[in-house]
């Protein structure tokens, strides 16, 4: 199955959210809360098991998007791309109602797990792969933004699909604290993103809109240049 032409990748805060059908997995867009977060839920189509991706706020939203994958609700785990606030708004409130466990980057956890008063099941590094039904989803450390930062990524239809957090944006890298952290988080993206991943490679950003490697190539040097 594919989906060439009608999946944008665009959303809006209150909107209905972006559907991605691929063949082995459903790709769930939304844009929650007052910094347009984004939220991705990963459907399995053969075992409809889930996964969602930075429950950001809107906890309501999150539950009802989670129920559109799968008629009985139900949600195997939540990754946390890193520990700031705006991407964890609703951890707490939907932990307790769907009990599923919580993973994050190693660096970054405990300070997730002190914001939500609640423990993370699975600390993730460089390197980690895991299973959402049939769907192998592999994890990629990006440091820089935080300490702690992951990627995730998963093959279908013959291209990656890669879900940066807030580590890669159209247009360049994500915020960081000053040159050192910047210098790092460039050379991991370039290296350990760019080097790997072919340029039809779909990027699904922490906030805004979606962007491909193969776009975005071309500037790694200007990023470099300007610092930011």
């Amino acid at each position: 199955m594919s989906d060439a032409g009608a999946y944008s990748g665009r959303v809006v805060v209150g909107g209905p959210p972006a559907v991605r059908e691929l063949s082995h997995v459903v790709v769930r867009k939304l844009a929650v809360g007052p910094m347009a977060n984004n939220a991705y839920l990963l459907t399995c189509r053969t075992t409809h098991a889930q996964l969602l991706v930075d429950p950001a706020a809107e906890p309501d939203a999150l539950l009802g998007l989670v129920r559109q994958g799968s008629g009985a609700g139900t949600l195997g785990r939540v990754v946390v791309t890193h520990r700031h606030a705006d991407h964890l708004g609703a951890l707490a409130d939907l932990v307790a109602v769907t009990g599923a466990p919580i993973a994050a980057g190693a660096p970054d956890a405990d300070a997730i797990a002190a914001a939500v008063r609640l423990p993370v099941a699975t600390r993730l590094h460089d390197g980690d792969a895991f299973d959402v039904g049939h769907v192998r989803v592999g994890v990629v450390g990006l440091r820089g933004h935080t300490p702690g930062s992951v990627a995730l990524f998963l093959r279908d239809e013959g291209r990656v699909h890669l879900f940066t957090g807030d580590s890669l944006f159209p247009g360049g890298v994500g915020k960081t604290a000053g040159p050192t952290e910047f210098t790092t988080l460039l050379n991991d993206v370039t290296q350990r993103l760019f080097d790997r991943f072919g340029d039809d490679t779909w990027v699904y950003p922490g906030h805004g809109d979606d962007t491909t490697l193969g776009a975005e190539r071309p500037h790694l040097d200007a990023w470099r240049a300007r610092g930011w």
